[in-house]
C-alpha cells in the first residue's frame, strides 16, 4: 500500500470515471487535537453502561441522544482527545475494527456509534418518522455529542459517515477539531439530484433507481444480506474479504428500521420522498454547498468502485488547512477496513495540520 499526499495540488486517480464523478457530486452530494492538547470531557452518563459486546470492538454502550437510543463502542482513556468514527452503507462499526483500537493505543478516546437503522441503535418512539435525509443523520451526530457532553471532537468517516462528518463540520465548525473524509466533499441537495447524468454514470447508481420502486424495497427487505455483499464486491473489487468479515457487519442490517432508513435515504436524494420540517432549515443551508473551514484530510482508494468525485472537483469547498491522500494498492470504498493503517495515520495527522 502506498500513500500519496498532496497539498493544494492534485494527482488524478487511475480508476476514475468522469461520469461517475459528476454523478457523485450531483446525487451523492446526496478532532482531533494532539494528545498534549486534549480537552477533558465529562464522564459518560450512567445510562450508557455496557449492555452487550461487539466481536471486535468489545463491550457496547447505549445512550439516549435526540430521537435515538444509540448503541456505540468506546475505547481509549477517558481524558484523551476525542474522535468519532462514522460508518456508511452497507457497512457498520466493524469497518473500524482495526482503526479504533489503534487510535485508543495512541491515547485517543474513540467513539464508534451505530447510525440510525443499524445494529443496536433504536428509535425511542414508534411515532418518529424513519427518516434518513442527510440533515437528520448529521443531527444525530450532534445529539450524540451533546448526550455524552462532548464539546468538540475530530470526525472521521466514509460513505454516509463521511457525508455526516462533512455536514457537521460545515454547519457546526465550532464542534469539530479536525475532519477525515473518504471521497471528500459529499454535501448535496434534492435539487442537484434532479439533474440527469451521462448513461455510464447513471449505471453506477443502479441500486438507487431500484430502491425508488416498490419492487426494490421488497427486494432489499428480502435479500438485504446478499444485496450488501454485492455492493461490497462492486465497491471494493480488489478487497478479498472472507465470509466471517462480511457476516460481522451483515448482522447490523437486521435492525428492524434498516430497510426503511436505507430506502428513504436514496428516495430522498431523488426527491421521491419528503423529509421532516424540523430539518428544512438545515437542508436549505446544505443546498448552498457551504465551505468546510476545519483542518481536513480527504482520502480516496485507488480501486474505489463506487461513484465518487475527483479531488479537484471539491478542493475549493475546503477553505482551511487541507491535504488530499490517494491510497494505492487496490484499496476500495471501505477504506478504513481495507487500509486501517493509512486511515489511522490520517486521523492522527489531521489533528496536527
Amino acid at each position: 500500500m502506498n500513500v500519496n499526499v498532496l497539498n493544494g495540488k492534485f494527482q488524478p486517480t487511475r480508476r476514475r470515471f468522469v461520469g461517475a464523478s459528476l454523478l457523485a457530486l450531483a446525487i451523492a452530494p446526496l478532532s482531533l487535537i494532539g494528545v498534549a492538547n486534549a480537552q477533558p470531557i465529562q464522564p459518560v452518563p450512567a445510562q450508557s453502561a455496557a449492555t452487550s459486546a461487539h466481536p471486535t470492538l468489545g463491550p457496547l454502550k447505549h445512550i439516549n441522544a435526540g430521537v435515538l437510543d444509540v448503541a456505540y463502542a468506546e475505547l481509549g482513556p477517558a481524558n484523551g482527545p476525542v474522535v468519532i468514527l462514522l460508518h456508511g452503507w452497507p457497512y457498520d462499526i466493524d469497518a473500524f475494527a482495526d482503526v479504533a483500537p489503534a487510535l485508543a493505543a495512541k491515547g485517543y478516546r474513540v467513539f464508534v456509534p451505530y447510525a440510525r437503522g443499524y445494529g443496536g441503535t433504536r428509535f425511542l418512539s414508534a411515532k418518529t418518522m424513519r427518516n434518513a435525509e442527510p440533515a437528520a443523520l448529521a443531527q444525530d451526530v450532534i445529539d450524540f455529542m451533546d448526550a455524552l457532553k462532548i464539546p468538540r471532537a475530530e470526525l472521521a468517516g466514509f460513505d454516509w459517515g463521511a457525508r455526516s462528518a462533512d455536514i457537521v463540520a460545515a454547519l457546526w465548525p465550532q464542534r469539530v477539531t479536525a475532519l477525515v473524509s473518504v471521497s471528500g466533499y459529499l454535501i448535496g441537495s434534492q435539487e442537484s439530484g434532479k439533474q440527469p447524468l451521462p448513461p455510464k454514470a447513471e449505471l453506477q447508481w443502479w441500486y438507487q433507481y431500484y430502491f425508488a420502486t416498490e419492487r426494490g424495497r421488497i427486494g432489499y427487505e428480502k435479500n438485504r444480506h446478499d444485496f450488501a455483499k454485492l455492493i461490497w464486491q462492486l465497491a471494493s473489487p480488489q478487497w478479498k474479504f472472507d465470509d466471517a468479515t462480511f457476516e460481522r457487519s451483515a448482522v447490523a442490517m437486521d435492525n428492524p428500521d434498516h430497510v426503511a432508513i436505507v430506502i428513504h435515504n436514496y428516495r430522498w436524494r431523488l426527491d421521491l420522498a419528503k423529509g421532516e420540517a424540523k430539518y428544512a432549515a438545515l437542508e436549505k443551508k446544505l443546498a448552498t454547498f457551504p465551505a468546510i473551514s476545519v483542518p481536513t484530510i480527504t482520502m480516496e482508494g485507488d480501486a474505489n468502485g463506487a461513484p465518487h468525485p475527483p479531488a479537484e472537483a471539491y478542493r475549493k469547498r475546503f477553505t482551511g488547512k487541507y491535504e488530499y491522500r490517494l491510497i494505492s494498492g487496490g484499496i476500495g470504498h471501505n477504506l478504513p477496513q481495507e487500509a486501517p493503517q493509512a486511515f489511522t495515520k490520517a486521523v492522527v495527522d489531521a489533528g496536527h495540520l
